[in-house]
């Protein structure tokens, strides 16, 4: 027989040592924000998992040592089963979260909000990258682990193991596409050939990537719209990333124009148009006539900008200043000219 006043105080003795510990743990972490902020968000995202976890190693003893030798009763060995459960998942989520955090502490130092964002967006993809793996890992492991804590799956663990071959070789075959992508995904993040925030031109489509995963990537286009292609896109076909090393790009302007028009003004109007706005970086521009045929000189401007954006735009604006100046000005207007031969009258 269980005496009960023995049970309660050393649950009691259990309870007052998890609160011990709690209280103890919280007071070190508020000591050490006041110098390392980060451990204050630590503490506050493993606040849970870390309560919980301290109660059932603390509880766990307890009722291991109060079972009754002759009571293998269904209600004593279930709660004694989802004690033990509950602390393999507390444990899992608790260093879990301890390593997502340390994660994201070594991204924090990457700031992404700058002009030359290179190498923080690179290390952004790749840190997210690693926390779905993470959250993957730690699913599975704690899975596993809390599989391994009932009897009856390590009475079964030699027959599972030597059909384990037979059973990895179907789930490969079934599974190849998926497989196939994930290790796409992490090829992805460490091959450096795309980031977040990368300029890129997919599928005959211009925008920026918005979100990189293990299985898919999301093109975030220049109309809001969203194209997900899935990650072996990125390592089977070939698109073009305007970002690759740097943001700063060059544009080009091309206008058919009259023979008359008046290159030496023009090249003087470009100059007022790049005065006139903030989008120009002041790396190159050039105004050059490259084609002289069919009845038309074409003329083309090339001007720098910063990133592709703000590219686009000035080439908008220097394309509009320089049609309203030869429109206004009437030099260059494109014209057809006609020539009226007469025919010879037959004698």
């Amino acid at each position: 027989m269980i005496d009960w006043s023995d049970t309660m105080v050393q649950v009691l003795v259990a309870l007052g040592v998890a609160v011990v510990v709690v209280v103890a743990a919280r007071l070190v972490c508020r000591l050490a924000a006041r110098r390392w902020p980060q451990v204050g968000e630590l503490e506050r995202r493993s606040r849970v998992p870390f309560r919980v976890l301290v109660l059932m190693v603390t509880l766990n003893p307890v009722v291991a040592t109060l079972r009754p030798a002759e009571a293998d009763t269904t209600w004593w060995v279930a709660g004694a089963q989802a004690a033990e459960v509950l602390a393999i998942v507390a444990a899992g989520w608790f260093l879990t979260s301890v390593v997502l955090f340390l994660e994201d502490v070594g991204l924090s130092r990457y700031r992404v909000d700058v002009a030359d964002n290179r190498l923080a967006r690179r290390m952004r993809t790749q840190v997210l990258v690693i926390r779905r793996l993470t959250i993957a890992a730690g699913a599975v492991v704690t899975l596993g682990a809390v599989l391994l804590s009932f009897p009856g799956v390590k009475a079964i663990g030699a027959s599972v193991l030597a059909s384990a071959g037979l059973i990895s070789v179907v789930a490969a075959l079934a599974a190849q596409s998926v497989l196939a992508n994930v290790f796409a995904g992490i090829q992805i993040a460490f091959g450096d050939a795309v980031r977040l925030d990368d300029v890129v031109i997919v599928e005959d489509e211009w925008g920026w990537i918005e979100e990189i995963t293990l299985t898919y990537v999301v093109v975030r286009l220049w109309d809001d719209r969203r194209l997900v292609l899935p990650s072996t896109y990125f390592t089977t076909t070939p698109f073009q990333n305007w970002t690759r090393h740097k943001s700063e790009l060059l544009g080009s302007v091309e206008l058919d124009v009259d023979w008359r028009v008046d290159t030496a003004a023009l090249r003087e109007q470009l100059d007022v148009a790049l005065s006139t706005t903030d989008l120009w970086d002041g790396r190159g521009k050039v105004l050059q006539v490259t084609d002289a045929v069919g009845g038309w000189v074409r003329v083309r401007v090339l001007v720098t900008a910063s990133d592709a954006p703000r590219l686009f735009d000035l080439r908008c604006h220097v394309r509009e200043h320089l049609v309203t100046w030869i429109r206004d000005h009437d030099a260059g207007v494109p014209r057809q000219r006609v020539e009226l031969v007469e025919r010879p009258r037959s004698a």
